[in-house]
């Protein structure tokens, strides 16, 4: 018998949990959004699994190296549950397919908007994509979903507005990605909210 799966709420870090700060590449300038905390609570409470997928092209570029990122990554989840929040796993790309260094300097698979991440996540975490979700605040986040076959939503936190301002500008501001969102959320909490909704109706 096949092994169950579960439906997950992938998420974007930098501008979508915690706060934007360019290159977080100081422990101090991690700072969580006001109710990313309660919102990835709520998640943990409906039964989907949390995920962390987040492009670190700050290693590529040589301003931090990847045991700074794992510090971010544990430092990030310790903030959470602090606050009753859990994150299943993250995971991240360190390259650039231009401005990287060395090995880092690669067009990968799994660089956002490309799908890799999701893709792994989905298969070590036996999760079903049909019944998950992206939410982030850039449009290359929403493209990754929704090529690894999920619903992407788009957070106003952020890049977000950057984001929604190319949008409504087209294709030409739009730096070849094509995906549009299925909702746009002011934040976090309002970006689980709409998907506990949805995920209502879906079942009707």
């Amino acid at each position: 018998m096949e092994a169950k799966k579960w439906p997950a709420v992938f998420l974007d870090r930098d501008g979508t949990i915690n706060e934007e700060a360019g290159y977080l590449d100081r422990l101090e300038k991690l700072r969580l959004l006001p109710g990313a905390a309660k919102a990835i609570r709520r998640i943990n409470k409906s039964g989907m699994k949390t995920v962390v997928i987040t492009n670190q092209s700050g290693v590529a570029r040589g301003f931090f190296n990847e045991a700074f990122v794992d510090r971010v990554n544990a430092r990030l989840r310790e903030m959470l549950l602090a606050e009753g929040a859990r994150i299943e796993a993250l995971y991240y790309c360190p390259h650039h397919p231009t401005a990287g260094k060395g090995v880092y300097l690669q067009t990968c698979g799994c660089r956002k908007p490309a799908p890799g991440m999701l893709l792994k996540a989905a298969d070590e975490l036996r999760i079903d994509p049909s019944r998950s979700y992206m939410i982030g605040d850039m449009l290359t986040d929403i493209e990754a979903g929704i090529r690894a076959g999920v619903r992407g939503i788009l957070v106003r936190t952020g890049n977000g507005e950057d984001s929604v301002s190319a949008l409504a500008a087209g294709p030409d501001s739009m730096d070849g990605v094509t995906a549009r969102p299925v909702h746009i959320a002011a934040d976090l909490r309002e970006a689980v909210a709409w998907i506990m909704e949805d995920r209502k109706e879906r079942r009707r």
